[in-house]
């Protein structure tokens, strides 16, 4: 990975290629409006992307939502298949992890998908040992 990717906290990002990342992560509804990117990664307290800068095309992504002040979740990390393996998620987190502490957000959670606890615990992530993450659905109302 090393000098052919370069990781970067962004405002704003080719929809088309983050539209292809949410889909490589299975997360991408046919019915998604490609336009509310825009709004989703501004909304964010921070959205990395990694890029080829052999063809500067995004090939991975993930972003933390916080108030900037206490808790920071990351989500939506994704690397392209033929591009994992060679340590960009981490970079990727290690970037998100910096750039929360760098404002003082010492508090970072994420909901880790079943067999992926071996990945984020070298990079200091532990379970959460008691605690249930929980789901609203909408087939319940308030």
């Amino acid at each position: 990975m090393e000098g052919t990717v370069v990781i970067r906290i962004v405002d704003a990002w080719d929809q088309e290629e983050i539209v292809h990342l949410y889909r490589a992560g299975g997360w991408w509804k046919d019915g998604y409006d490609p336009g509310s990117l825009h709004d989703l990664i501004r909304g964010s307290f921070a959205f990395a992307v990694a890029i080829d800068i052999k063809t500067g095309h995004a090939i991975g992504m993930g972003r933390v939502l916080s108030d900037g002040i206490s808790d920071g979740y990351i989500q939506d990390l994704v690397v392209l298949p033929e591009y994992r393996k060679q340590g960009i998620g981490k970079e990727i987190v290690t970037a998100l992890v910096g750039h929360c502490t760098r404002a003082g957000i010492s508090w970072i959670g994420l909901i880790a998908e079943p067999g992926t606890e071996s990945f984020y615990q070298p990079l200091g992530f532990q379970p959460m040992k008691g605690h249930i993450p929980l789901l609203w659905t909408s087939d319940r109302p308030c």
